[in-house]
């Protein structure tokens, strides 16, 4: 047997399928209708099935009142004010009036670097840092320099 036979033996000897039989009449209503029914019963099937996914059960926790949210306490110059942790340090500054000088507002160039309770921490790329665990300075705030 040749090259060329061997390559196309799989083509000689694969099994013609008979093809389905073209409908030459339309269904009647009553086959219409007896399907459009097992649809509609499939479909509310369906529907009935995928519906206890979405259902709440009571076991759920409900939400923590919005007292209970840990809040920053940001101090300067005699002000206190109230900020969400994470909250961008440039608008906290802004809203105390603290007015960092800006050079490249990206956080290379360090000038624009401010203490925040100790830390150093640059405005122009920072984040509000989350409430102190000490007592005495979720009271007093964390002072701005």
């Amino acid at each position: 047997a040749s090259l060329k036979d061997h390559l196309l033996s799989p083509l000689k000897h694969r099994h013609i399928l008979p093809t389905p039989p073209i409908l030459t009449q339309q269904p009647t209503s009553q086959e219409c209708s007896i399907e459009m029914k097992s649809f509609g019963l499939l479909f509310l099937a369906l529907v009935v099935a995928t519906s206890h996914a979405f259902v709440v059960t009571p076991s759920q926790k409900p939400l923590k009142a919005s007292t209970n949210l840990k809040m920053t306490v940001l101090a300067y110059g005699g002000k206190k004010k109230d900020f969400r942790p994470g909250s961008p340090l440039k608008s906290a500054c802004a809203s105390l009036g603290v007015k960092p000088r800006y050079n490249c507002k990206k956080g290379d160039c360090n000038s624009c670097v401010l203490s925040v309770g100790g830390s150093r921490m640059k405005p122009c790329i920072g984040k509000v840092p989350p409430e102190p665990k000490l007592k005495s300075l979720k009271e007093k705030g964390l002072e701005i320099r």
